[in-house]
C-alpha cells in the first residue's frame, strides 16, 4: 500500500474540517420551540358580511358582486368559526356582543373569456382583487388583507368569485 502524499492529506483534512463546520452550523441553526400561535388569534361569536360596493373608476359587473357576496357567506358559514353569520342589513346583528364586520373594496378586475381558456389554457384568465377588512363594531380595523380570486384554465368566469370566497374562509381559519 502506497502512503498518502502531503497534498492528499491536506485535501482530506479540509473535507473533514468542512464537514465538521457544516454539522456545527446545522446544530446551531436548529429553531427553538415556539409558543402556540393561538394566543394571537382574534375571537368573535358573530360576523356580519357586507356587500362589495362599486369602486371608483373600476367596473365590476353586478353579477360578480352578487356571486362574490353569496359565495363568501357560504364559505364563512362552512368554517363554523362563528355562532352567527349575518348579512348586511340584518337587524339581529345589532344584538351581537362581539360582532366582527367584513368589508370588501374591489381593487382590480380582469374579465376573461371561458372560450379562450378552454382553447388555449394560457389566455382568458379572469381575476378579481379585493381588499378585505375585518373591523369591530366601532370601526377599528382588526385585520386587513389583499386577496385575489382567479379562474385560469377551466370553468366559468364566476368561478373566480368562488376562489376568492375560499381565500376569505382560509383567512378566517388562520385568524380566528
Amino acid at each position: 500500500m502506497k502512503p498518502f502524499n502531503r497534498a492528499a492529506i491536506v485535501s482530506i483534512s479540509s473535507i473533514a474540517f468542512s464537514a465538521v463546520l457544516l454539522l456545527a452550523a446545522s446544530l446551531h441553526a436548529t429553531p427553538a420551540p415556539q409558543a402556540p400561535a393561538s394566543s394571537g388569534k382574534l375571537t368573535a361569536s358573530a360576523i356580519q358580511i357586507n356587500r362589495m360596493g362599486p369602486a371608483e373608476g373600476l367596473l365590476v359587473p353586478e353579477d360578480f358582486r352578487i356571486s362574490t357576496y353569496e359565495n363568501i357567506i357560504a364559505q364563512v358559514d362552512k368554517t363554523k368559526k362563528f355562532q352567527h353569520v349575518y348579512r348586511e342589513g340584518d337587524k339581529r346583528a345589532a344584538d351581537a356582543a362581539d360582532l366582527v364586520i367584513v368589508n370588501f373594496m374591489p381593487v382590480a378586475y380582469t374579465e376573461g373569456s371561458q372560450k379562450k381558456r378552454e382553447v388555449t389554457t394560457i389566455k382568458g384568465a379572469t381575476s378579481i382583487q379585493v381588499k378585505v377588512q375585518f373591523t369591530s363594531r366601532d370601526g377599528k380595523v382588526l385585520l386587513e388583507r389583499d386577496l385575489e380570486g382567479k379562474v385560469r384554465f377551466f370553468g366559468e368566469n364566476l368561478r373566480a368569485t368562488y376562489d376568492l370566497a375560499k381565500k376569505v374562509a382560509a383567512t378566517i381559519n388562520e385568524s380566528f
